[in-house]
């Protein structure tokens, strides 16, 4: 089981799905590019979606498998719609949370404002240098206020903290939003053959709940299960809710 983690967390974002699941699964999470111990290499370009998706496909080869169950939330979402798409013969099951099939997401973008304002973020990331303050200032107090969720713990917090704060971390996570304007994939991704679960918390922050619906199209085996009032972190937020929905699908599928 090969988990992705998103912005603004590392591999541990996933510790309480690594623990209800480690009796059954080897269960993998690691720091995606750019991010706490991996490499950072330099450059805007290094964080495209077709570099992130590559890095999944490497991983899964170098660890000695030829298939696994790929969970995705957040920017770790974003790029397991395109890993499975683009690498159906490594994936059993797809779980992800929260994040919808770009095609989805395209369409609620051009159908109102809603989505576009809550995305305002993404046009302010493409500054250079602002951003980056913003994400340190008041020691790193933007990861907190992100991440204190449920039961998530001030030791859990500072985890995320360390991440971000190791040298260069903070433009590397950054450069993943600059490439995804600069350097965007189509939306327009072969449809999901493999069976799949999309966890939504109602009450995300920064994407609409309209992205939850309307996924069908785009994948022949869906569940949806919504949370409700579930904020964007919903694994850390609600993890025994998550992983009661996580291991329903599994069994059943």
């Amino acid at each position: 089981m090969l988990f992705l983690h998103g912005f603004p967390e590392c591999w541990y974002s996933w510790r309480h799905q690594i623990r209800a699941f480690n009796k059954d699964y080897y269960c993998v999470s690691f720091d995606m590019r750019g991010v706490g111990e991996s490499d950072a290499p330099l450059g805007v370009k290094n964080y495209g979606m077709a570099e992130l998706v590559g890095d999944v496909s490497e991983l899964i080869k170098v660890l000695g498998y030829t298939s696994c169950v790929i969970v995705g939330h957040d920017w770790g979402g974003a790029v397991a719609w395109q890993f499975v798409a683009r690498y159906p013969d490594l994936v059993e099951k797809f779980i992800n949370m929260n994040v919808p099939h770009p095609g989805r997401f395209t369409e609620v973008m051009k159908s109102g404002i809603a989505q576009l304002l809550m995305s305002w973020y993404i046009m302010f990331f493409q500054l250079p240098y602002l951003p980056e303050i913003l994400v340190s200032m008041g020691d790193f107090s933007m990861i907190k206020s992100a991440c204190k969720k449920g039961p998530t713990t001030d030791e859990d917090v500072e985890a995320f903290k360390y991440s971000m704060s190791r040298p260069g971390r903070a433009t590397s996570f950054l450069n993943y939003y600059r490439a995804a304007v600069r350097y965007p994939l189509s939306a327009r991704i072969d449809k999901i053959e493999c069976p799949t679960l999309l966890i939504w918390g109602t009450g995300d922050f920064a994407l609409h709940t309209d992205n939850s619906y309307g996924t069908e199209k785009y994948c022949n085996d869906l569940k949806v299960e919504r949370i409700e009032g579930g904020d964007h972190f919903i694994q850390q937020e609600r993890p025994n809710e998550v992983n009661e929905i996580m291991r329903k699908f599994l069994s059943e599928h």
